[in-house]
């Protein structure tokens, strides 16, 4: 059983053998949060509190188990929302008490890079994954052995993070990935050169800030000059997708070539962006390297990711690492 409630969705799943999907369900609070542009922490803890044990529930209904079919439980224990956190980390060790089973605290960011492997790798000989999503982006460097190394981060935002800031100041609401996907796809790419802070630099590091900021001022000028209309949104949209893109898109390509890696797996809420996912095949494709992305329901978060990525640490002999801000043993996340 995995469990995750790191930031504003309550998750649980089953998963045999690391594989096989059983069940997969997730509650969201999207709803709850849209009308403040952003998740509130607090409310978010409030409700994870309500959900979770309905969620558990359906989750072992689902999958046709009870308690005394698990192996283990595990726990997305960091990194998240604290009070979100805790509220998973509560409910998993109630249960694993009451029914004697051993409990297992995953890191959230390893999850995700477990993903596509519920649903299409079956090793990971040296891979390069792209994790981006609404608190991280990263490239880590994948080995044999579930062993990692972390080749970048951004130093300021994170990429999801910077799509909810622009649709806010595009007026489209909370959340902001997919609406500003949907809107891209009609504006012009090339309207408007907006910033690819760090494209260049000799490292892997990332930064949005500067996007963001861009953005900003560039829609606070166009509002006030009256030509912020639906083909300028269109077109702002579309020119800060191109940006954002392209400088996630280039750094994982040279990643590829300086590691040797035989794949690029991308993964996180933004892998279910439509233009990452079309460049970043498209761009990889010229140098002979194959890209691999989870199913749109395994991008964001979900309970799947913690039970898979659980079951190798398991048997690999991993039984706690539960604190809420240690790093167990071996772990460099």
């Amino acid at each position: 059983l995995g469990i995750d409630t790191s930031c504003d969705e309550t998750a649980a799943a089953v998963v045999a053998d690391g594989r096989e999907v059983l069940s997969n369900i997730v509650a969201s609070q999207v709803e709850t949060h849209q009308e403040y542009g952003g998740v509130v922490p607090e409310l978010a803890s409030r409700k994870h509190i309500e959900a979770i044990n309905y969620i558990v529930s359906r989750s072992l209904a689902e999958a046709g188990v009870t308690f005394k079919d698990l192996e283990a439980i595990a726990v997305t224990n960091r990194p998240g929302l604290i009070g979100a956190l805790l509220v998973g980390v509560a409910a998993a060790k109630s249960l694993a008490y009451c029914h004697n089973l051993p409990l297992l605290g995953i890191n959230h960011i390893e999850g995700h890079i477990y993903a596509p492997f519920l649903a299409l790798l079956a090793s990971q000989n040296l891979l390069s994954c792209l994790t981006v999503s609404g608190g991280h982006t990263l490239l880590v460097e994948v080995h044999e052995g579930w062993q990692y190394k972390v080749l970048g981060s951004t130093q300021d935002d994170a990429a999801g993070e910077v799509y909810d800031k622009v649709a806010k100041y595009l007026g489209l609401g909370f959340p902001g990935g997919k609406v500003i996907d949907d809107l891209a796809q009609k504006g012009n790419p090339s309207a408007v050169k907006f910033p690819r802070p760090m494209r260049n630099t000799d490292d892997y590091q990332f930064s949005f800030s500067g996007i963001k900021t861009s953005v900003r001022y560039f829609v606070e000028k166009a509002r006030r000059a009256g030509l912020l209309v639906e083909n300028g949104q269109q077109d702002i949209a579309a020119s800060f997708q191109a940006a954002v893109v392209d400088v996630l898109v280039y750094k994982s390509l040279r990643a590829v070539k300086a590691t040797g890696a035989a794949a690029i797996t991308l993964t996180g809420g933004v892998a279910a962006n439509s233009h990452l996912r079309a460049s970043l095949k498209l761009a990889a494709a010229e140098i002979g390297a194959e890209v691999y992305y989870p199913p749109m329901n395994l991008c964001t978060d979900n309970g799947a990711m913690i039970a898979g990525i659980a079951y190798q640490k398991y048997q690999q002999g991993l039984r706690d690492g539960l604190s809420l801000n240690a790093t167990p043993k071996g772990s460099i996340f």
